[in-house]
Formats: C-alpha cells, sequence, structure tokens
C-alpha cells in the first residue's frame, strides 16, 4: 500500500515514523505503555456507552471538543496497551481540523508496524478506536 506520508498532518506523521523506527515489536510496546502514561485522565462521568467505542474487547471511550475549530479529543481504556493506542491517536490527531481528520486515510495504522506487534482483536480495535474518533470529527462539522 502507497504511504500518505506527503498529505499525513505532520504530527501524525512524527508518531508514525517513531514506530517505523522501533524494529523489535517490544520495543512498539514499551512506545505504547508510555504513551499510555501520558494520557491524560478522563473523567467517570464520561464513561458512558454513548462515548464507547464498538467493536473492541477492552472497554474503551473517547470525547471530542471543538475550540476555535480545531478538535481536541480524550479517551480512556481499561486495558494499558489499548490505552496506549487512545493516547497515540490523542496525540496525533489534537489541535487539527475536523476536515483533517475525516480525510486521513487509516493506512498509516499498516505503516506503524503495530499489526505484526498487536492480536487481531486489538488492531482492530486500533482501527475501530480511530473511526470513532472521525465520526466525532464528522459530527462536529455539522
Amino acid at each position: 500500500m502507497a504511504s500518505n506520508s506527503a498529505t499525513r498532518p505532520e504530527k501524525l506523521d512524527k508518531i508514525v515514523q517513531k514506530f517505523k523506527r522501533r524494529e523489535n515489536p517490544k520495543q512498539k510496546y514499551e512506545q505504547l505503555l508510555w504513551y499510555a502514561k501520558k494520557l491524560e485522565p478522563l473523567p467517570d462521568t464520561a464513561k458512558t456507552a454513548e462515548n464507547k467505542v464498538s467493536g473492541c474487547v477492552s472497554q474503551v471511550y473517547i470525547i471530542a471538543n471543538t475550540k476555535d475549530g480545531q478538535i481536541f479529543y480524550q479517551g480512556d481504556s481499561d486495558a494499558q496497551l489499548v490505552k496506549g493506542l487512545v493516547a497515540f491517536l490523542i496525540e496525533s490527531l489534537n489541535g487539527l481540523t475536523p476536515q483533517e481528520i475525516v480525510t486521513i486515510e487509516p493506512d498509516f495504522i499498516e505503516e506503524t508496524g503495530l499489526q505484526a506487534s498487536l492480536t487481531p482483536s486489538r488492531a482492530n480495535g486500533f482501527l475501530n478506536i480511530f473511526k470513532k474518533m472521525q465520526q466525532l470529527a464528522l459530527l462536529s462539522l455539522g
């Protein structure tokens, strides 16, 4: 699959490149756990059915707020690795416009090489989290 790194938002591309440089799956896990530790806690009041990501084995919640035309996400998961995936996406997408977010192709997920390190259900969950974030961006477009 061809890379869209030329059209990919800079923050997302930097993080993808960081994962690509880590050839060892253990290093990729350590990077995800590092992101998980950085993630701001999501208030329990936001952990509702409406904010839950469907298609994930773990409990995953994502919310979005728009400020000055940019989207800012918050999220959480009960599984540390998945929390790392959530943090990866939040770090990559926060501050972008809804239009930028809805046009991102999910091919960057494959490019990170994380699928080789993740179980199929977690890799699928990663895509579902990303799709939920795109849905929230689309909703903010009105």
